[in-house]
């Protein structure tokens, strides 16, 4: 056990049915009139964004302004322009509906505006920010797998250098995370899978890196569980309410996980991936996680044997000698995602997702720089980050 942790988690969580209606409640209880409502353009066009307004309308509560063109793999840029459009509009708080792009921009702008800046460039780098002016703050993931509405941290890509920038405070955290089956059940199947997938990587991860604690692995198990009892039934039936639930709710739970313990180098290069190679985040977690464990196996099989009982059950753990434990947890996760490709066809190696050879050298770089990697189990340089990726190709 570490001989100190800290954890934290101070967001509000709203689960189940007709959470959407209880948004206008919760703003009205922290003051606000006007909210800036973030989103993405596939998320407007399918409806989504438009169920939450009509969410909110119906407890008599309109937003002030819509911003719904943030990109897939979100910017510096974009963070800076939405701050501007906030203060135009006069808003006095921000609901943001989408995954992982959405939600750390939303992070980013309440950043900018709580701390009184232009640009979120000049907040880079610090762990010890003032809170700030308080800007009311409500999150609606629409995947499961990000587990972004509970964590600290906002990814963000610098465009002039191509890398994923980490902003950590515990400032960047919601008010209040909206779970609600409604906005996940049109997730198409593979997206159900690969974020699924990040979900998993999160608990994993968050369970056996260094700064692991016994409240942050309460969660991590919690959370591998669940994914693994559901998601396979949330990817074959998208209607499947209990399943979905199930996942967004261990999405969160793995994110509250990893906010209060860390990640490790599936995180690290998977960033890298995502900054110099433009691979999905979800995508780049579900091809490294099996090659990143094998090449953690020799600092970390305890860690993994223990998390043996909650990928396969209790019962079926039992019969796996205490010494194969440890590549018993690896072969389940192997297990899962392949039934996940045999399902919907989720890509399993960097060659799928057509990730050139001569660009590693260039991944390794930048994931040896990543600060996830400073508490994997084991340390990796850059022939070591390259082995991996030779592995996942």
């Amino acid at each position: 056990m570490v001989p100190y942790f800290e954890f934290h988690n101070a967001v509000k969580l709203l689960c189940g049915e007709l959470a959407l209606e209880r948004i206008a409640i919760e703003l009205e209880n922290l003051g606000c009139e006007k909210p800036l409502m973030l989103s993405d353009a596939v998320l407007t066009k399918i409806g989504t964004l438009s169920t939450v307004i009509k969410a909110m309308e119906s407890e008599g509560l309109e937003p002030a302004a819509v911003y719904s063109d943030i990109p897939v793999d979100s910017s510096l840029a974009v963070v800076n322009r939405i701050a501007v459009f906030y203060r135009e509009q006069g808003c006095d708080s921000i609901v943001a509906v989408g995954g992982g792009s959405v939600i750390d921009t939303a992070k980013g702008v309440r950043l900018v505006l709580s701390q009184n800046k232009q640009d979120i460039l000049s907040l880079s780098g610090l762990d010890n920010l003032v809170r700030g002016r308080h800007i009311p703050f409500v999150v609606v993931p629409t995947t499961a797998g990000t587990g972004s509405e509970c964590t600290g941290v906002a990814v963000i890509r610098n465009d002039s250098n191509g890398v994923k920038m980490e902003f950590l405070s515990p400032y960047v955290e919601p008010d209040i995370a909206v779970i609600d089956t409604r906005m996940t059940q049109g997730l198409p199947p593979k997206a159900t899978a690969t974020t699924g997938m990040d979900a998993l990587v999160h608990a994993i991860e968050a369970c056996t890196c260094q700064q692991a604690n016994p409240l942050s692995s309460a969660y991590g198990t919690a959370a591998i569980r669940m994914i693994a009892e559901n998601v396979v039934a949330a990817t074959r039936n998208g209607k499947d309410k209990q399943a979905r639930f199930a996942m967004a709710l261990a999405s969160t739970m793995a994110g509250i996980a990893f906010s209060n313990s860390m990640v490790g180098a599936v995180h690290a290069i998977g960033h890298a991936l995502g900054g110099v190679c433009h691979v999905p985040h979800a995508v780049a977690m579900t091809i490294l996680l099996p090659h990143v464990m094998r090449y953690n196996l020799s600092h970390c099989a305890e860690g993994y044997a223990r998390l043996l009982p909650w990928l396969v059950g209790d019962e079926e753990a039992m019969h796996v000698p205490v010494e194969k434990r440890a590549q018993a947890a690896i072969d389940a996760v192997v297990a899962l995602a392949r039934e996940l490709n045999a399902i919907c066809g989720i890509p399993l190696t960097l060659s799928e997702v057509n990730v050139p050879k001569d660009a590693f050298a260039h991944v390794a770089e930048v994931a040896v720089n990543d600060g996830a990697l400073i508490v994997n189990p084991r340390a990796a340089d850059e022939a070591q980050v390259i082995e991996i990726l030779n592995a996942a190709y």
